[in-house]
């Protein structure tokens, strides 16, 4: 995700800088951590759907990749990919470097979420099942709401906290139905958690900076961050690329083009219009998407118990994004 100063810029939100250390600190003015209204608010629902149905496609192609990358080769094969995209975009839009007070929450959810996640939750994929490590990453939203409260000051609204518990249930029961049943590796599950919590204290750090840099620079330069921090595990990138089949490689650069570069800058442009709370809720579709990708493009069908799950995960999604409706005060009568 870089800005200008001047008139120009000061009309247009998160515009390009003409060089480093010229942009203005000021926040701008559509990165709040209000909701916005209007023609925006159906923009961040979509954006936010689109970064919603990435992520869970991005389970099969993690689950493929998997096989024949090492978990740091493989999350440093999809930085790089991902960077290369989100440099040239940034090259053909013009932007330049973000303004200094951008970079402390970029640095941090670059090396947290972009970095760190990566290689922690493909290392925990390959010790437990799918089922395991979705439910185990799933309680990211719960830490999510948490954090944006005590850091960000957001407020925990009963809708909310109502609908991330119907949707962490609906969870829980995907996350079990679809658990091998073989042993669950002790490791494998404290990665998870691990995850989880780098997952959570990204999204954290990267709400704020948006009110001072575009969807796009927080993306691409955290994307950077990430891969400049997986750098040390070049030598089993370039060893896995030598003797990977080709669909292995093939799933990576998705990985990279579309639930990183791609997905990464929606989530980042439907949370600068809303808060970190109800972008975390959002998130729990990913497991009631995943049942019907596997059912649709893999041929399996989910049980009954499944299904049910991801209901619920819909259901609670629908109760946390929902606002209380507004009673039109009455107009006080004639004595």
């Amino acid at each position: 995700m870089a800005n200008s100063s001047g008139p120009r810029a000061q009309a247009r939100p998160a515009a390009p800088t003409t060089a480093p250390g010229t942009a203005t600190s000021t926040p701008t003015s559509t990165a709040t951590s209000t909701p916005t209204t209007g023609r925006a608010q159906p923009l961040a629902l979509a954006a936010a759907g689109v970064t919603v149905v990435l992520w869970a496609s991005a389970f099969v192609s993690i689950r493929s990749a998997g096989e024949a990358y090492a978990p740091g080769a493989l999350a440093l094969g999809r930085l790089l990919t991902a960077s290369l995209v989100l440099v040239a975009i940034l090259l053909i839009r013009r932007e330049g470097l973000p303004p200094r007070a951008a970079w402390p929450g970029i640095v941090v959810s670059g090396l947290l979420w972009f970095g760190g996640y990566s290689v922690i939750l493909n290392w925990g994929e390959q010790l437990v099942d799918a089922g395991t490590a979705s439910l185990v990453v799933n309680i990211a939203p719960l830490l999510m709401a948490l954090l944006a409260f005590r850091l960000l000051g957001e407020n925990l609204a009963p809708r909310l906290l109502s609908g991330m518990a119907v949707s962490f249930a609906g969870a829980v029961v995907v996350g079990l139905s679809m658990a091998g049943g073989g042993g669950t590796s002790v490791l494998g599950v404290v990665l998870c958690l691990v995850a989880a919590v780098a997952y959570a204290g990204g999204v954290v750090a990267q709400k704020p900076t948006l009110a001072y840099a575009s969807p796009l620079q927080v993306t691409a330069y955290g994307a950077l961050i990430g891969a400049v921090a997986c750098l040390p595990f070049g030598w089993q990138l370039a060893r896995d690329v030598a003797h990977a089949p080709l669909s292995a490689t093939l799933n990576m650069v998705y990985l990279g083009v579309f639930p990183t570069a791609l997905a990464f800058t929606t989530w980042a442009y439907a949370l600068a219009r809303t808060t970190a709370s109800r972008m975390g809720a959002t998130t729990y579709a990913v497991p009631a998407i995943v049942v019907l990708m596997a059912w649709l493009l893999l041929d399996e069908i989910p049980g009954p118990l499944t299904l049910a799950g991801g209901v619920l995960c819909l259901a609670g999604v629908a109760v946390a994004r929902s606002r209380p409706r507004r009673v039109k005060a009455r107009p006080p009568q004639a004595p």
